[in-house]
């Protein structure tokens, strides 16, 4: 069954499926979050998108709606230094294999945005590129990674008031990246992302 947005409820119908994603990997600052979800089989909302193509508030009404429906639902973190450590490809991964470890329920299959994962734990699963706009199950991890997301991104902005990133959610925007040249790197830049405007110049 699909909805408006031509959502797959299911990509086996037998198996119970958790779907999941990440956001955050391109910005300088803030960790990356991934969440996991298992979505009951006749779960439907018209809201429900690829969380990119979501507006803000539609969003935030979602994220209750799927935290109260879903079977299971978990959000992790990966932390700016841990980026650092493992790079960004593997965090991302890290934290989706986080989330579905702390799911109260175990599922049968994970479907994966991208095209990169990692076997562990003895799960099956399947890289989906752009999945989040084709799964309702990794449309929903979708909507929680953001709103979990933005919503630390908007907590750090109080300490850090002068990098917008209550705006920009630390993403290398011009103002993001002005702020950075004017009051240099806090401990939740990823020292590791390298933009072109911020190299020292050799001439």
């Amino acid at each position: 069954m699909r909805n408006e947005h031509h959502l797959l409820n299911h990509l086996h119908a037998d198996l119970m499926e958790a779907g999941c994603d990440e956001a955050g990997r391109g910005p300088l600052a803030g960790p990356v979050f991934a969440a996991a979800v298992i979505l009951p089989k006749d779960f439907h909302h018209p809201l429900l998108n690829d969380s990119k193509k979501m507006t803000e508030k539609a969003r935030e009404i979602l994220r209750p709606i799927i935290e109260k429906e879903a079977v299971a639902w978990a959000v992790e973190e990966v932390s700016a230094e841990e980026i650092d450590t493992i790079n960004i490809l593997n965090a991302s991964i890290t934290g989706m294999q986080r989330a579905v470890r702390r799911l109260s329920v175990r599922p049968d299959f994970l479907l994966i945005d991208g095209n990169r994962f990692k076997p562990f734990d003895g799960y099956e699963y399947q890289c989906i590129v752009k999945g989040d706009a084709k799964f309702a199950s990794i449309a929903a991890a979708s909507v929680l990674a953001k709103t979990y997301r933005d919503e630390y991104m908007r907590k750090l902005a109080e300490e850090y008031p002068q990098y917008g990133w209550e705006r920009n959610m630390g993403y290398p925007t011009k103002e993001h990246i002005e702020a950075i040249m004017e009051h240099g790197y806090t401990p939740h830049h990823r020292k590791s992302f390298h933009i072109k405007q911020l190299e020292p110049t050799l001439f």
